[in-house]
């Protein structure tokens, strides 16, 4: 045992290089861990921790126990013997003071600073408990309100002023929203707060000078925010947002032409027609759906009239205010009735099956699922039962058939590339055009912008919006009225390279954080987190070992 000590304290300074500068005593190993003895070497001269002078006049030595990283599994604690020295410097308010190790000690810490930034790291991206949990798979037990405060303890990076700056909100909790601002040219967050305040994002625009371009969406805060902050700055209004809005005025107006998504389906001689009564103009009002959706109609409509709010109204009947104002804006009740159509199912290929052993005499639908398991159907029996259901009340299977399209999926269609619509898409997509007009109108104005976009020319954005404001569909002139009063913006988000992707990216992460910490976390402590854990990332996605994991994530 004594060699293999001898041994262990000889080769200690390279599996611990941090206790080269001091002379180790004795290793103790044990199951409960490494206990390793040493002491300050006596001669050398120690510089002052209040005025810096080099001094030798020893007062006394005290040990301090330190803890380091585990060493082969096992937690390593360090019994250093320290002095404690006079200072010489007659002037210096400290009389006496401890000496410290270069990479060994700090002054009023019981961790080695790799220990520290081991910690550090650690609560960074794990937070709390997550972080208290891997400490403890790495021999290391801190509680979690040590892990935070340890992370809150670290500094964040010095503020640089970034020449193009990102602004955007993202969802803090309920209804509540926070602004994050982040460095494009670096994709780096800078900082967060709670709330869409255009004063807080002028006031800290107005303490780092120097933004030349600032790119953001369409909100009106952020506007005049960059305004009173940095009137000098370029605005750019995302591609993206502006895309995304002109997507949500087409769904829109598919929702108010409801009545003519049907035209999309193929003629009846290319498939079987829905039935009569389950197209939307026709919808039988005998369905639970149905009933449902005029009666909330019929009452959001009737309390609206008298000029009460949607709020009012919205407490009055127990619902959502959203949903309120989806009836009150509705023409009639089949606008808001949400018909699913009947997704592909893997009985589909046995429905001709089960109609022939149903003639012949078979109406036992568990002899009839057994029989499917045997030709390979891998579906439940309650699947089998639900779709003989219909024959027992002597009405056909529930054949598969195509559905009218839903306005999410007509305004999808719209939207896309034409190089990217299959031909299924184009073929159903001509017939609804043909069929609708304002539908037309629509996607010939969404063509128009689209070709503004990809060929970086806002030229025609002026003659475009006239267009938008004469085309008599409600949704679209009140865009073009929003766009006319960011018109340079919007031209400059058509034909600069800003864009607000950085902005995006750096949301996510956000989401990511809050939902590690349950949101539980307060601002102060997911600021710090956001920020810390971009640029950790950063750091070790320089290193020619770094994964495909989390680090290298810029």
């Amino acid at each position: 045992m004594a060699g293999s000590l001898w041994l262990c304290s000889v080769e200690l300074a390279s599996l611990l290089p941090q206790l080269g500068d001091v002379l180790v005593v004795s290793v103790d190993v044990s199951d409960a861990g490494v206990v390793v003895h040493a002491r300050t070497r006596s001669g050398a001269p120690a510089a002052c921790t209040g005025c810096g002078r080099l001094s030798e006049w020893r007062h006394s030595r005290y040990v301090r126990r330190l803890a380091d990283v585990c060493l082969g599994g096992r937690p390593v604690h360090i019994h250093l013997s320290v002095r404690r020295l006079y200072c010489e410097n007659m002037t210096c308010p400290k009389v006496t003071f401890a000496e410290q190790i270069a990479g060994l000690t700090t002054r009023y810490q019981r961790r080695t600073p790799q220990l520290q930034r081991l910690v550090e790291d650690i609560g960074v991206v794990l937070a709390g408990r997550g972080g208290a949990r891997m400490l403890r798979i790495l021999n290391i037990r801190l509680s979690r309100c040590t892990v935070l405060s340890q992370l809150m303890r670290v500094p964040l990076p010095p503020p640089v002023t970034p020449r193009v700056l990102g602004v955007d909100d993202f969802a803090l909790y309920g209804d509540t929203y926070g602004t994050l601002l982040v460095d494009a040219t670096t994709r780096l967050p800078l900082t967060l707060w709670e709330g869409r305040d255009a004063e807080q994002l002028s006031r800290w625009l107005r303490e780092h000078p120097g933004v030349e371009v600032a790119c953001r969406d369409g909100s009106l805060t952020y506007r005049q925010g960059i305004v009173g902050g940095a009137p000098d700055a370029l605005q750019v209004s995302d591609r993206f947002h502006l895309w995304q809005g002109l997507s949500r005025r087409v769904q829109d107006i598919a929702s108010a032409h409801r009545g003519c998504l049907p035209a999309a389906l193929p003629p009846a001689g290319e498939s079987d027609p829905a039935p009569a009564e389950e197209t939307p103009g026709n919808l039988a009002e005998n369905t639970r759906a149905a009933r449902h959706a005029r009666r909330l109609f019929d009452a959001v409509q009737a309390l609206t009239r008298t000029s009460r709010s949607h709020s009012s109204v919205a407490r009055e009947l127990g619902l959502d205010r959203r949903t309120v104002s989806k009836y009150a804006r509705a023409h009639t009740w089949q606008e808001v009735v949400r018909r699913p159509p009947r997704r592909p199912s893997a009985l589909d290929p046995y429905l001709d099956y089960l109609q022939q052993r149903w003639d012949e005499g078979q109406h036992s639908a568990k002899i009839l699922h057994e029989e499917l398991q045997t030709k390979g159907y891998l579906g439940h029996y309650q699947r089998v039962k639900m779709a003989v259901a219909p024959l027992r009340r002597g009405l056909p299977l529930d054949e598969p058939r195509e559905r009218p399209p839903s306005p999410r999926e007509a305004a999808r269609w719209i939207i896309t590339h034409p190089h990217r619509r299959s031909l299924h898409i184009h073929d159903r997509l001509s017939r609804l055009l043909e069929h609708c007009p304002e539908l037309r109108q629509a996607h010939d104005l969404v063509r128009q912008f689209a070709a503004m976009l990809d060929n970086r020319d806002a030229t025609p954005l002026a003659a475009w919006l006239d267009d938008l404001s004469q085309s008599g569909l409600a949704s679209l002139v009140g865009l073009a009225g929003a766009l006319r009063e960011d018109q340079h913006a919007v031209a400059q988000g058509i034909t600069t390279p800003y864009n607000s992707g950085v902005n995006e990216g750096r949301i996510t992460d956000v989401k990511l954080q809050k939902r590690l910490m349950a949101g539980r976390a307060g601002v102060p402590l997911l600021r710090h987190r956001v920020v810390l854990i971009a640029h950790l990332r950063r750091r070790y996605a320089d290193l020619p070992t770094a994964g495909p994991g989390l680090w290298n994530v810029t």
